[in-house]
């Protein structure tokens, strides 16, 4: 058996999160002032660092994780909002799309895009990918970080830990500190919280 501290961190901010914009497949760099205040920050100490493979993850690890490679998983991309990628809530306004989607709670597929459910599902299997990693580790005890998009947060933690999926949503640079038991086929979440 192993024990995991894991470090989720959402990336810095971007132009497009700046003027709270549905940002899923786009791909963005950060902003000024995401670079700025990601470079401001102490990132959690980790051995080994994972990542979406979006521009925003990745510069994101280089302004906290300076030197080191981190491994990137694609089932971490963000998910793709369909009609609603680069719109904000002031411009969906009145749209009966839109509408239908606030009226069910968010668990309806984006017109085009990605339903909660099945992005929940590709994050699950991007988790167990991390995790396969860390099993093949030769260290009984691992700190690692993964820099990922505030959904991919959400969808681990309400899919592996319990609660709401919006239990979990957090501002851009932030995360949570996630303790787990790791064994040989299988895991379990021990706490997650907010750092």
């Amino acid at each position: 058996m192993k024990t995991v501290e894991l470090y989720l961190i959402r990336h810095g901010k971007t132009p497009g999160n700046e003027e709270k914009r549905y940002v899923g497949r786009t791909e963005e760099n950060l902003s000024e002032k995401g670079r700025r205040e990601l470079l401001e920050k102490q990132a959690p100490a980790a051995e080994i660092l994972f990542s979406s493979p979006m521009k925003r993850c990745v510069e994101s690890c280089q302004c906290l994780y300076p030197g080191m490679e981190p491994i990137e998983i694609d089932a971490f991309r963000e998910i793709d909002f369909g009609t609603f990628e680069g719109k904000n809530y002031q411009e969906l306004s009145g749209d009966k799309d839109y509408q239908s989607w606030i009226d069910s709670g968010g668990t309806m597929a984006f017109p085009q895009g990605e339903s909660r459910q099945d992005f929940i599902q590709r994050n699950l299997a991007g988790f167990q990918e991390l995790l396969t990693v860390l099993r093949g580790l030769p260290k009984d005890k691992i700190t690692a970080a993964a820099v990922v998009h505030g959904g991919t947060i959400m969808s681990i933690l309400s899919g592996a830990h319990g609660g709401d999926y919006y239990d979990y949503q957090i501002p851009n640079g932030e995360g949570y500190r996630v303790c787990i038991k790791l064994e040989e086929k299988d895991f379990q979440i021990l706490s997650a919280e907010r750092i």
